[in-house]
């Protein structure tokens, strides 16, 4: 009876040591999360909107490219950050389906930060500027969209052209894109 007791005791330790160690974990990403919006530094092109009040950890940024294939487009994504931040990267997905090399018709993005190249000292400031930079200059050498990778790099007329068209609503090859400008 006193061994059951005991059991019981050491059960009832270990799961508040878990949930202690889970409050942690999830305290320390918040932190993390907070001081990386805070040092934010971003060109006026990137806003950033939080829809749900308090909660930092889901948002939206907008990014309004000046210049290159995408100039005058209106690009959102999704932004989820885990409780494992910044050992995991935030989770990104394109809101809208646009032709583009490196994000595929689902929204999915290729971006070496958020993938194989994350690493804790990346903070979000770096994961915006890497977004914006890829609809600044589109990368064929690594696509999820191959078409779109093929053009660019066989034909940059035809890509800009296949750009314009889908930024207003049109079709590239039997896909419809959504009107971005």
């Amino acid at each position: 009876m006193l061994k059951l007791r005991q059991l019981q005791k050491q059960k009832q330790q270990e799961k508040q040591q878990e949930t202690i160690s889970s409050e942690s974990k999830v305290q320390s990403s918040q932190i993390r999360l907070q001081k990386d919006i805070t040092e934010l530094d971003l060109p006026p092109s990137i806003k950033l909107q939080f829809p749900n009040e308090g909660d930092i950890s889901n948002f939206i940024i907008t990014i309004q490219p000046r210049e290159g294939y995408y100039k005058n487009g209106k690009f959102r994504f999704s932004v989820g950050v885990t409780d494992n931040f910044p050992m995991e990267p935030p989770k990104i997905k394109c809101l809208q389906k646009i032709y583009h090399p490196n994000i595929d018709l689902e929204g999915n993005i290729c971006l070496n930060i958020l993938r194989e190249d994350w690493s804790p000292v990346l903070n979000l400031n770096s994961v915006i500027i890497g977004l914006n930079f890829l609809l600044l200059e589109p990368n064929s050498n690594d696509p999820l969209n191959k078409q779109a990778a093929n053009v660019l790099s066989k034909n940059k007329n035809l890509f800009a052209s296949n750009v314009k068209s889908s930024m207003r609503g049109g079709y590239v090859d039997d896909e419809y894109y959504d009107h971005i400008m």
